[in-house]
C-alpha cells in the first residue's frame, strides 16, 4: 500500500529556505564525519587489537556499522525530510517530550561541548607548527575574585574568533554555510587522497606488515572490540544533514544520496589511508606514533610531512566545525516552534536562518572554551549523549514501518529489521563502553538530559496560561466552565 508525500514541509519549514542540495547534503555529512579521528585513533586501536589485519578488519567492521545507521537514517529522512532530524523522528513516534529532551540534551549539552571539543582540537593542531607555537602562551588573566582566576591563552582567543567568524557565516545565510562546507569538504577530500597516495610510495613499505603482530597489544575479542569502538567514534556524523532537512531541496530524494554517498566515500577514505599507512610503517611504530600519517609521510617527503598532516587535519576540523555550526540551532528551532520558547526559533528576516539560536549556541561554546575544559572531558560529554540519542533515533523506524503505510517515491531500506537492529545493538556496546569509562560525567550528562523534563512541562503550561489569557471573556469562560465539569465527572 503506498500514497503520496504532499506535505513535504514541517510546521516551521516554511520560514526558512531551501538553497542546499545534494552535493550540499553530501559535504555536510563528509564534513562532519572527516574530523580529527582517522589522525589520531590508528595507533590506539593498533595497541589494542595488535596487528595491522585486525585493525584494517575493525575499520572494515565500523564502515559496515556505520553504513547500517546510515540506512536506516535515510528511509527516516526520507520519509520525514523536516528541519530538526532525530527530534523530529523522536517526537513523531514516541511524543512531544522525549523529542524535546532529545532537542533540549542535543542544543544545551551535546552541540556546545561537541563544538568546543572541534575547536580546542583544531588549536592543538594548528598550535604543532613552528610559526604557531605562540597559541600555548597566556594572553591575559581573567579575575573573578581575590581567590580565583583564569588564564587565557591566545590558542583560547583564536578559539573564540573562530568560533564568532564561523558563526557570522551561518548567521548570514545557509546557502553561504552550505558552499564552504562544500569547498572546504572537496579540499580535505583531495588532501586525504594525496596523503594516502604519498605515503604508499614508500620505499620502506612491505606487504608483509599487515601479517605482522604486536606482542605488547591487549589483544583477543577484546582488543579487537576496542578497536572497533574507535572506528565508531571516527565514523560517528552521517546524520547530520537530516537537522537541516527543511533547507535542502528536494528532500525526499536528497536526503538518502547524500546520507549514503557522504558514508561510502567516507568508507573508501577511511580504509584508502589506513591501507597506505600500515603499507609503510611496521605494527611498532604504528602502535608508538601519535600521528602515524604523519610518520609515514615523514619517510617519504621528511620533515615537511608532518605539517602536512597537522593542515590536512585543521582543515578536516574546520569543516566538522562548520557542520556543527550549520546543523545544531536547526533542532532547537523545530522543537520550539510552537512553545513558549519560541524565541529560540526566531527567524531573521533578511538571510532567513535561526539567528538566535546561532547566537546562543556560540556563546555557550564559548563559555565552555573559557572555562579551560579539557578536551577529553568534553569529547566525553558530547559522546555519553549523543549516542544515546542515535539508538533511539534509529528505533523509531520500527514504530513508522508498523502504523504507516508506504509513501510513494521515498527511500525504502535494505535489510530491514535486521540492519537496524544491528545497528542498535553496537551502538548500545559503544554507548556501555562510553558510560563505564568515565561514569560520574556520563552521570552529569544523564541528568542534563533529565533537566529537560521540567522545563518542558513549566513551557507548556506557560503556553497554555497565555492562550487562556488571550481569548475573549466568553470564551474563556466557557474555557473554565468546561474544565470546572470535566473535574467534576471525573
Amino acid at each position: 500500500m503506498s500514497c503520496t508525500l504532499d506535505n513535504k514541509s514541517g510546521p516551521g519549514d516554511s520560514k526558512l529556505r531551501r538553497e542546499l542540495n545534494a552535493w550540499h547534503g553530501t559535504a555536510i555529512v563528509v564534513g562532519a564525519i572527516i574530523g580529527s579521528g582517522i589522525f589520531l585513533v590508528p595507533a590506539d586501536m593498533m595497541r589494542a587489537a595488535g596487528s595491522a589485519s585486525l585493525v584494517y578488519l575493525a575499520w572494515m567492521v565500523g564502515g559496515a556499522l556505520s553504513l547500517f545507521g546510515a540506512l536506516t537514517y535515510s528511509e527516516l529522512g526520507s520519509n520525514r525530510p523536516h528541519t530538526g532530524g532525530t527530534y523530529v523522528f523522536i517526537r513523531d513516534a514516541y511524543g512531544p517530550l522525549p523529542g524535546f529532551l532529545c532537542a533540549w540534551s542535543a542544543f544545551m549539552i551535546i552541540q556546545p561541548a561537541c563544538l568546543a571539543t572541534i575547536v580546542i582540537g583544531l588549536i592543538r593542531v594548528l598550535g604543532t607548527l613552528d610559526s604557531l607555537q605562540l597559541l600555548s602562551a597566556n594572553a591575559c588573566l581573567l579575575n573573578f575574585t581575590s581567590d580565583h582566576a583564569i588564564y587565557i591563552t591566545y590558542g583560547q582567543l583564536l578559539a573564540l574568533v573562530i568560533i564568532a567568524l564561523l558563526t557570522t557565516l551561518n548567521y548570514m545565510g545557509v546557502r553561504r554555510a552550505g558552499n564552504f562546507q562544500l569547498v572546504f569538504t572537496i579540499l580535505k577530500v583531495v588532501t586525504i587522497v594525496v596523503i594516502a597516495a604519498i605515503v604508499s610510495l614508500s620505499h620502506s613499505g612491505s606487504i608483509s606488515h599487515f601479517a605482522a603482530h604486536l606482542d605488547s597489544s591487549r589483544g583477543g575479542v577484546a582488543g579487537f572490540m576496542a578497536a572497533v569502538v574507535a572506528t565508531m567514534w571516527a565514523f560517528n556524523g552521517w546524520d547530520g544533514v537530516t537537522y537541516v532537512a527543511g533547507e535542502v531541496r528536494n528532500p525526499v530524494k536528497a536526503i538518502p544520496t547524500s546520507i549514503m554517498g557522504g558514508t561510502v566515500l567516507v568508507i573508501a577514505l577511511y580504509l584508502g589511508i589506513n591501507a597506505a599507512v600500515q603499507y609503510a610503517l611496521p605494527v611498532s611504530v604504528i602502535a608508538q606514533s601519535s600521528l602515524p600519517a604523519a610518520a609515514a609521510l615523514e619517510l617519504v617527503i621528511g620533515h615537511s610531512g608532518a605539517a602536512l598532516v597537522s593542515v590536512a587535519m585543521a582543515v578536516a576540523l574546520l569543516t566538522t566545525l562548520n557542520g556543527g555550526i550549520l546543523a545544531g540551532p536547526r533542532m532547537a528551532f523545530a522543537a520550539v516552534e510552537n512553545s513558549n520558547l519560541s524565541l529560540l526559533a526566531k527567524v531573521h528576516p533578511r538571510f532567513r536562518t535561526p539567528s538566535l539560536a546561532l547566537l546562543i549556541q556560540a556563546g555557550l561554546t564559548s563559555l565552555l572554551i573559557l572555562s579551560g575544559g579539557s578536551f577529553r572531558d568534553l569529547f566525553s560529554l558530547s559522546i555519553s549523549t549523543g549516542w544515546f540519542w542515535s539508538i533511539v533515533g534509529a528505533s523509531t523506524i520500527f514504530v513508522y514501518r508498523r502504523r504507516e503505510v508506504r509513501i510513494e517515491g521515498t527511500y525504502r531500506m535494505w535489510g530491514y529489521p535486521y540492519v537496524p537492529i544491528l545497528f542498535i545493538v553496537s551502538v548500545t556496546v559503544v554507548l556501555f563502553y562510553a558510560f563505564a569509562d568515565n561514569p560520574w560525567k556520563s552521570a552529569v550528562a544523564l541528568a542534563g538530559i533529565l533537566l529537560g523534563a521540567p522545563i518542558f512541562y513549566l513551557s507548556r503550561n506557560w503556553n497554555r496560561a497565555a492562550q487562556l489569557s488571550a481569548q475573549p471573556a466568553p470564551a474563556l469562560r466557557d474555557e473554565v466552565m468546561g474544565l470546572a465539569t470535566q473535574v467534576k465527572v471525573e
